[in-house]
């Protein structure tokens, strides 16, 4: 199950407003001190993906990450985007450049 919530896809019609549209794809970002992530950004659909289109605008996401993230929510609360999955997703690490960190 994928659902981009209504507030989700007012926004990022209001993105697409004055250009053109492409798909958003969603995917586990793995970089950086705050462990893994879901994120968002535009891309093409690759083999592999599931396509789903919401209110008229293209998702894609790596058929085998949606399996396990099921269900996943894109959500849009005050400044920005939020993803929440059944993903049980690591916390990272403590912040970067504080001793024992896994970034310094």
């Amino acid at each position: 199950m994928f659902t981009v919530t209504e507030a989700a896809q007012n926004e990022i019609a209001r993105y697409f407003e004055n250009r053109t549209p492409a798909p958003i794809r969603v995917f586990l970002n793995s970089g950086g001190c705050g462990g893994p992530q879901l994120a968002m950004a535009v891309d093409q659909q690759n083999d592999g993906d599931t396509l789903f289109t919401i209110d008229g605008m293209a998702y894609i996401i790596d058929t085998e990450l949606l399996n396990q993230a099921q269900p996943l929510v894109v959500d849009f609360k005050d400044v920005g985007f939020k993803l929440s999955s059944s993903l049980k997703l690591s916390s990272g690490c403590s912040s970067c450049g504080s001793h024992g960190s896994c970034c310094s």
